[in-house]
Formats: structure tokens, C-alpha cells, sequence
């Protein structure tokens, strides 16, 4: 008796999506697909298109052509940012925007009830699950002993993770993530190589980033973009031993 696999093949699938702005093509017929529970490394030269296809998978810009699909149904191009986060969609730009002014764990517990508007949000008390879920997210970015510190005292390193431990309160499906170590320490870039395998067990990312050392640590799929498309996509050594993508980006 064969039984069929009910999970989707692809949580995020683009097909053919190209974007023009003044005249330069952002994305030329970029075509790329992320598997539920993924972790997928980006690299690519500046303006290779890394950002634009990121805008374009959470609403920020509107593609000319193309499909953008999230779970294999909902039509991305259709629907605004606000839409798009609401459908489990979270990015994380490469500054850290925390509330300096609070502790860690207020941090987390504003993110938490982002979900629940501004009025339910000033009357809610944190149930024990709550509670549950933010000493968990703690756990996860490393900051379990920082909890009662301010933001504004943690170091740029756990400024990010804080970052992304906000962003997982929402409990978003796929997690964009734009160099997040950029600015890290060697330690602090290990650590999250090792903090982001443990986030995708449980969820797809998508990690954008410049720093070779840490997508190796990473050890996943690797996929260079440049001009708009994919230019090889593979494991970091099949890409990184790609003539075209040693002149295109490697050689620089």
C-alpha cells in the first residue's frame, strides 16, 4: 500500500519572476524554490538581486512577471506586507531594531503580542504559556542570563539574536535573514550558525549573506544570484569551485 506524502513540496516557490526598475533589471526570470523545514544560504555580488527577490516574497515591491507562490496556494503578489507577515513570512534586515529602552524579555513579550493589536495588547496579562514560550525563545538565542538587561547593554551580537528570537514570538513558518553577522565576533558568528541550524528544525530559512566562513559552518544548499538569476546553486563547495560563479563573485 503506497502512502502519500500529505507535505507540501515547497513552502516558497518562485517561478520566472523578473522586476525592472528605471530600465535595470533587479530580477531577471528568477526561479527558486524553498522545501518546508529548509535552511537555504544566498550569496551573490551587490546587486545581484538578494534584496529585490526578499521585497518581492514579503509584498515590499511588486514583481512584472512571475510566480510567487507560499505554501504551493497563496499568491504572494497579491497581498501586502502586512498580509504576508500575517501568513508566517518574518525578515530580519541587517540592523538590529530592538527596543533599546526595555529589558530582553519585555523585547520578546512586545514581539509576542504584536499579533494581538495595540488595545488587547495594553490590557493582556502573560498566560503561563506565554511565559513558557518566551524562557524557550530565550533558551534559543543564547540569552537566558541577559533576560533582565536592557537591550541597549547587550553586545551587536545579541542585539541580532534578539532580533531573531522577536521575530520567532510570531511564529512565522518561513524567516528571512539579511547578513545577520555582519559586524559579529569570530564567537559570536559560530554561535549563530549553530542558533540558526537549531531554528530551521522547526521552520524554514533563508539566510542572505557575505561571509563564506559562516555559510560553510552552516553546511546547507547553497544558491549564488547574479544579474537577477540563479546563477549555481549547490552545495558551498560545487558553488564555490563554479567558474562562472569565481569570476562573477568570488574573483572580486
Amino acid at each position: 500500500m503506497e502512502i502519500k506524502d500529505s507535505k507540501p513540496k515547497s513552502l516558497l516557490y518562485l517561478d520566472g519572476v523578473s522586476v525592472s526598475f528605471d530600465g535595470f533589471k533587479a530580477l531577471n526570470s528568477l526561479s527558486f524554490v524553498v522545501e518546508p523545514g529548509e535552511l537555504r544560504a544566498i550569496i551573490g555580488p551587490n546587486g545581484a538581486g538578494k534584496t529585490t527577490m526578499m521585497d518581492i516574497i514579503t509584498g515590499k515591491t511588486r514583481p512584472d512577471s512571475g510566480t510567487v507562490l507560499f505554501e504551493e496556494k497563496v499568491d504572494l503578489t497579491k497581498r501586502d506586507e502586512a498580509d504576508i507577515a500575517q501568513l508566517g513570512i518574518g525578515r530580519k534586515f541587517q540592523k538590529p531594531t530592538v527596543f533599546e529602552s526595555h529589558t530582553v524579555w519585555d523585547n520578546l513579550e512586545l514581539a509576542l503580542n504584536r499579533k494581538r493589536g495595540v488595545f488587547a495588547t495594553l490590557f493582556y496579562r502573560l498566560s503561563g504559556e506565554d511565559r513558557d514560550r518566551i524562557e524557550e525563545i530565550l533558551a534559543t538565542i543564547r540569552l537566558t542570563h541577559r533576560r533582565d538587561e536592557l537591550a541597549a547593554n547587550l553586545s551587536h551580537g545579541q542585539k541580532q539574536w534578539l532580533e531573531i528570537g522577536m521575530l520567532l514570538a510570531q511564529e512565522p513558518k518561513l524567516l528571512l535573514v539579511d547578513e545577520p553577522v555582519a559586524g559579529m565576533t569570530d564567537a559570536e558568528t559560530a554561535e549563530t550558525a549553530i542558533l540558526l541550524r537549531e531554528i530551521a528544525k522547526s521552520r524554514s530559512v533563508v539566510v542572505v549573506e557575505h561571509d563564506m566562513g559562516f555559510i560553510r559552518d552552516l553546511g546547507v544548499k547553497v544558491t549564488c544570484l547574479a544579474e537577477g538569476s540563479v546563477l549555481a546553486e549547490g552545495s558551498i563547495d560545487f558553488v564555490s569551485n563554479d567558474p562562472k560563479v569565481i569570476e562573477n563573485y568570488l574573483g572580486r
